[in-house]
């Protein structure tokens, strides 16, 4: 991936930091929202399933379309 096409370079460059491969801080500095803090996303479990799966294919979660809600909550919190 193309460092021009990091949307959040600040946070890529922590995440790198700490030992996140390259492709892992990119797909995260790169989600909507990415960086901002303040606690204004709702827990995952009060989410739909259809917000979870659209997440879980945004931070690229490969075999979410057979995953159950509870699946894709434990794959997003551990990806």
């Amino acid at each position: 991936m193309e460092r021009s096409r990091i949307k959040n370079e600040e946070q890529y460059e922590a995440l790198r930091d700490k030992g996140y491969s390259k492709e892992k801080s990119a797909r995260i500095a790169n989600t909507p929202n990415a960086g901002k803090k303040g606690g204004e996303a709702k827990p995952y479990e009060d989410w739909t399933k259809d917000e979870l799966y659209k997440q879980a294919k945004n931070v690229g979660i490969e075999g979410r379309s057979k995953m159950k809600k509870d699946e894709l909550i434990q794959s997003l919190r551990t990806n």
